[in-house]
């Protein structure tokens, strides 16, 4: 199966859209032609999530202090993409935050980028492993077809090297939903499940990650708001619960988004 469907039209498309010069800053405009998949990959998950060695995906820009950071002044956007130790805490983090506000994640990192989240869950028992490293691009990439040939395949080879056995993907902004949507399909079509956390059904429904769960979010803290760790915890729990359970390609709707409504209404958070 293809990562992006049609792709010679798509690249039309793409190149009309460019003639345009209708990029503004972060705002690609709304004639960019955004990714449309009629069909996913999917591969079921062949064991349970306690038994799953568990990577993470993001989008968020991150980079190590001191390394190259991601040139957001590429027209097409910077298809590089990082590999970053457990280990490295948010004081060695820096961020080339492009398409969100990093406002939540320089004043949390777990709201983007949950390691402590997920190191709980694998010493509680939820997930088997959280891998050694992680992978961290600057997702607002318009030239979608670009990032596809080139950087996908070298990251994909990347998470089968480790021995993923299944793959957590977090979007920053409208276009990150695009960038590990292609992501997402192409890691599910080498044979490793995935689920991808979604704010915008629109730009998940049209790129078709094999698994999307969905909730009333905001872009720059997708995986939960900064500093509230047990909304991080509700979000990543029920969305990583769906991984086996779900047996056909398609977006999932939490209800993690109601709970903190009515949490809020209390006057509890």
């Amino acid at each position: 199966m293809e990562i992006i469907d049609n792709l010679d039209d798509w690249r039309d498309r793409y190149a009309r859209w460019k003639l345009t010069n209708e990029m503004r800053g972060d705002e690609v405009g709304g004639r960019y032609p955004w990714v449309e998949n009629r069909h996913a990959p999917f591969m079921p998950a062949r064991r349970a999530l306690p038994m799953l060695n568990l990577a993470l995906i993001t989008s968020a820009g991150a980079y190590i202090d001191g390394t190259q950071a991601f040139d957001t002044g590429i027209a097409g956007g910077d298809t590089s993409f990082r590999e970053i130790p457990i280990e490295v805490g948010a004081a060695d983090l820096k961020w080339s935050s492009r398409g969100y506000d990093p406002a939540a994640v320089l004043a949390d990192m777990n709201s983007q980028v949950p390691i402590e989240r997920l190191q709980e869950f694998e010493g509680n028992g939820i997930i088997g492993q959280l891998n050694p490293v992680w992978w961290s691009l600057c997702g607002f990439i318009p030239s979608a077809a670009r990032f596809a040939g080139t950087t996908l395949p070298e990251l994909v080879e990347r998470v089968v090297r480790y021995e993923v056995q299944a793959a957590l993907l977090i979007p920053a902004s409208r276009l990150c939903h695009q960038t590990l949507g292609l992501v997402a399909r192409a890691v599910e079509a080498a044979g490793i499940p995935t689920m991808m956390l979604a704010v915008d059904r629109e730009a998940a429904e049209s790129v078709r990650p094999p698994r999307a769960a969905l909730y009333a979010g905001e872009y720059g803290c997708v995986a939960g708001k900064p500093e509230w760790p047990e909304h991080q915890r509700r979000i990543l729990d029920e969305a990583l619960r769906l991984i086996e359970p779900i047996d056909q390609p398609g977006v999932r709707k939490l209800s993690v988004s109601l709970e903190t409504e009515v949490e809020m209404g209390r006057g509890e958070k």
